[in-house]
């Protein structure tokens, strides 16, 4: 099913519903719409920071210390 068609059933259901009932889909709706929101807002930042080029210079860093410097090692 399409978008709109899924929309048209949905407004179709409410209006058979009583006003109680139509408060709570609005309510779920509304948590539903704020989570997708939380969820894209998310992933922007997650894009940004991956495409920053702020720590590029860590990788050129050299390496400080070695096994070698390890005073013990643990298996």
């Amino acid at each position: 099913m399409t978008k709109e068609i899924l929309i048209n059933k949905t407004v179709d259901y409410l209006k058979n519903l009583p006003d109680e009932k139509v408060a709570e889909v609005a309510d779920f709706t509304e948590y539903l719409y704020q989570k997708y929101e939380e969820y894209i807002f998310n992933r922007g930042i997650r894009k940004l920071a991956s495409e920053s080029k702020s720590f590029e210079f860590l990788k050129e860093e050299e390496d400080l210390y070695t096994v070698n410097d390890l005073k013990e090692k643990y298996k």
